[in-house]
């Protein structure tokens, strides 16, 4: 598919979702007749953390409800990365969507990752999407010698709220602690802790 004829059939048919900004390729689905039934568009991956130069992503997947098109989308795409000499394809489902399209193109499902509030940040400001508070999953494909995924980081916060802390355990009485984001970490929850394991030191 056309770059252009990809993002006109995305912003006709997606159900929550504009087109993307860009792309790697697109992919179309036709049925035997030659009536455009979907397209899928492909992209590097959103997250940092995924871009590697070995990873794709599925950004965008739009049909006309034709059985089978997502699936065959799904495995088109994997198909053309893979030969392009990419490692791994990702994904991502909305709370709500079973999946069953990509299980049945042999993608399988890696995280459940909360709704955040938002994607606006002091340090990367974004306009509001219509998509903030809704839970996803994160799915993907992989060759046999493709290197584990990143560690997933905590996606439900914004600047703000790590600007509040974060928060670790008392060696002593295993409370919580609160840890600002600046300034010296305190180890102990309270100057009680702080006495008991002084005493415990010294004796």
């Amino acid at each position: 598919m056309k770059w252009k004829a990809a993002c006109a059939y995305v912003d006709e048919h997606h159900r929550h979702h504009d087109p993307p900004q860009g792309h790697q390729f697109s992919l179309g689905v036709q049925t035997d007749d030659g009536r455009l039934v979907g397209v899928a568009i492909v992209g590097r991956p959103v997250g940092r953390n995924f871009d590697n130069g070995l990873t794709i992503e599925v950004t965008r997947l739009a049909t006309d409800g034709t059985p089978n098109a997502c699936s065959a989308l799904y495995a088109a795409a994997w198909r053309t990365a893979r030969s392009a000499g990419y490692r791994r394809a990702i994904t991502y489902t909305q709370d709500g969507e079973t999946g069953a399209s990509l299980r049945g193109a042999g993608w399988r499902k890696v995280a459940d990752l909360p709704a955040r509030p938002g994607w606006d940040a002091p340090s990367r400001p974004r306009r509001t999407l219509g998509t903030e508070n809704v839970a996803r999953a994160l799915w993907e494909i992989t060759t046999h010698d493709a290197t584990p995924l990143p560690e997933l980081r905590d996606e439900t916060g914004d600047e703000t709220r790590r600007a509040r802390g974060r928060r670790k355990r008392c060696p002593e009485c295993k409370s919580p602690i609160t840890v600002a984001a600046t300034g010296r970490p305190p180890r102990y929850c309270s100057p009680a802790c702080r006495q008991r394991a002084y005493r415990h030191r010294t004796r």
